[in-house]
């Protein structure tokens, strides 16, 4: 039953406008963290991890919240137009398991997402002139960068669950990833949901450990993906949740 949901957000999502966000939107953190470091190379000398955090500063606090946020809102638009949500309500299906398709399928779009920043890194680092191989961490900034903006999946699902619009939770997402910088800055990065993006990516020291404990980071993953999904579940089942 499961599967069967899944392929229904799979044909809303096959031609749907977000592929641009897709595209578009981790082509800037790329394009505006290469002229930062090309402008900033005389103090940004370690070559490969230099870039990188030049790509990660506006890749994880600026845009890519915003572009989860926009997959996740998109994936609750239908529901919150012409009445659909008392269609969907009527269906033969467990409301876990309607949160959990729209949960694979945001995940899936930031594996995606992950895959296509990673590609954007290494052409931005090419076409800079950098020499000697790729960071062999690359993949594993990646895996953990993916883990985090899942949990950023399952909070923005529960906000687009809530609020029936499509640019409030993107707000949200921006402002969230914004407060993250302030979050890190004082110590609290594995508690705060936005901040764990930024700490799988190891935005701010590529070259060594985890800013917190791999510990820590898991559990707050597991923490607010735990919270927001049982969240969602009581709100669509005590709530009424028929549009307006």
């Amino acid at each position: 039953m499961l599967w069967n949901v899944l392929c229904g957000e799979r044909m809303k999502l096959r031609r749907s406008p977000v592929w641009l966000a897709f595209l578009i939107l981790p082509v800037l953190p790329a394009f505006m963290g290469t002229f930062n470091y090309l402008q900033n190379i005389e103090i940004l000398e370690d070559g490969w991890y230099s870039l990188w955090t030049q790509h990660t500063l506006f890749t994880c606090y600026f845009f890519l919240p915003a572009t989860i946020a926009v997959y996740c809102s998109y994936l609750f638009r239908l529901e919150h137009t012409n009445h659909n949500w008392n269609c969907v309500m009527t269906l033969p299906v467990p409301m876990l398991y309607l949160y959990l398709a729209k949960l694979i399928a945001a995940s899936a779009m930031v594996m995606m997402t992950q895959i296509w920043v990673g590609i954007l890194f290494i052409l931005s680092g090419k076409l800079s002139g950098l020499s000697g191989p790729v960071p062999p961490e690359l993949f594993e900034w990646l895996a953990f960068g993916t883990l985090g903006g899942v949990v950023i999946c399952s909070v923005q699902l529960f906000l687009s669950l809530i609020i029936r619009s499509f640019a409030v939770p993107v707000g949200i997402a921006m402002a969230g990833g914004i407060l993250g910088i302030a979050a890190l800055s004082k110590g609290f990065g594995a508690f705060y949901p936005y901040t764990l993006l930024s700490l799988g990516m190891r935005a701010n020291s590529p070259g060594g450990p985890m800013a917190c404990s791999q510990g820590q980071f898991l559990a707050g993953c597991l923490f607010y993906l735990t919270a927001s999904t049982g969240a969602a579940i009581i709100w669509l089942r005590k709530k009424d949740v028929v549009a307006s």
